[in-house]
């Protein structure tokens, strides 16, 4: 990533270690300011103690963090007030209305204003689009709603940066769909989001960076953009003669050729001619039933760089 973009989140050879189990191996984040940053990986692959470190609830083994360019755990008391986070599940007292509950924990915080306390609550509510369910019991509200809830309590005070780790986890496809709908519009205004998942179809959908965390270990990271132009560009072909077929594309530059029962797929540059191939293969009279490009899909990426699967369709 250039030097010159500025970071929100920063990690250098992060470690945590459990006796003598790295669950963390020496990785390396750089999250721009500005992005919704996906942070890929199976369950169990190291993201939530990642989190934790970043927000000064676990103590890194060796390594360094830096959050809005303060140091931590040194500065956490200047980074933290900018920072609302969303981590293993909001837990709400079930019998008090949203909005109570949400002034008993912004009461607790001793660096609120007191004076301003209600309003907030309001705009918070608000904003999560709960405001006409401010006044219901908790007990009574959807998985859904109980997320929402958790992010307004995010946003009772100004943040710069949202850390969300696994919010649509348990939801269903409506939950779903209203706490993505939050997020995109949040990360509209400006706020950097940095959200956990093991869900490929919610990164794809929702972020423009991420980094793929497997085993402890980060194994891709960048732009979106970036990650996609990274898997390497098919060329599948059928056609009759498949000895002879092979022979001629060998003599192309075609050399990694795999062979399947009804046709030839080769790894190729993304600008490959096509074309000419395929005036090449009529003129030697080959009977061609079907040449393309093919980008494999980021599903395919992800599995050849983890050895694992991402679930993709929610």
């Amino acid at each position: 990533m250039p030097q010159s973009v500025e970071l929100a989140i920063k990690t250098s050879s992060l470690t945590k270690q459990f006796g003598s189990q790295k669950a963390v191996a020496s990785i390396d984040l750089s999250v721009p300011k500005g992005s919704v940053f996906g942070f890929l990986g199976p369950n169990g692959s190291g993201k939530t103690t990642t989190i934790r470190m970043i927000l000064g609830l676990a103590a890194a083994s060796k390594g360094e963090i830096e959050l809005l360019g303060h140091p931590i755990p040194k500065e956490l008391e200047h980074a933290l007030p900018k920072v609302g986070a969303l981590v293993e599940g909001p837990a709400f007292y079930p019998y008090m209305s949203g909005r109570n509950n949400l002034i008993r924990i912004d009461s607790a915080d001793r660096n609120s204003t007191s004076s301003t306390r209600k309003q907030r609550v309001d705009a918070a509510l608000e904003r999560v689009g709960l405001t006409n369910a401010a006044k219901k019991k908790v007990h009574a509200y959807s998985l859904g709603m109980k997320q929402r809830l958790g992010l307004a309590n995010a946003l009772l005070k100004p943040r710069e940066i949202l850390i969300l780790d696994e919010p649509t986890n348990g939801l269903d496809p409506q939950g779903t769909r209203e706490v993505r709908n939050l997020i995109r519009s949040l990360a509209a205004e400006g706020i950097t989001i940095f959200v956990s998942s093991h869900l490929l179809s919610e990164i794809e959908q929702l972020c423009s960076h991420l980094a793929v965390m497997t085993a402890g270990k980060i194994v891709a990271q960048g732009s979106l953009a970036e990650l996609r132009n990274e898997s390497q560009t098919r060329l599948v072909l059928k056609a009759d003669r498949i000895d002879e077929l092979v022979d001629l594309l060998k003599t192309q530059g075609l050399t990694k050729l795999s062979l399947k029962p009804d046709r030839v797929v080769a790894p190729v540059p993304s600008d490959f001619d096509v074309a000419s191939l395929n005036q090449l293969l009529v003129k030697k009279k080959f009977m061609v039933s079907e040449i393309r490009l093919e980008q494999p899909s980021l599903e395919e990426y992800f599995v050849n760089l983890t050895g694992e699967g991402f679930e993709v369709v929610r």
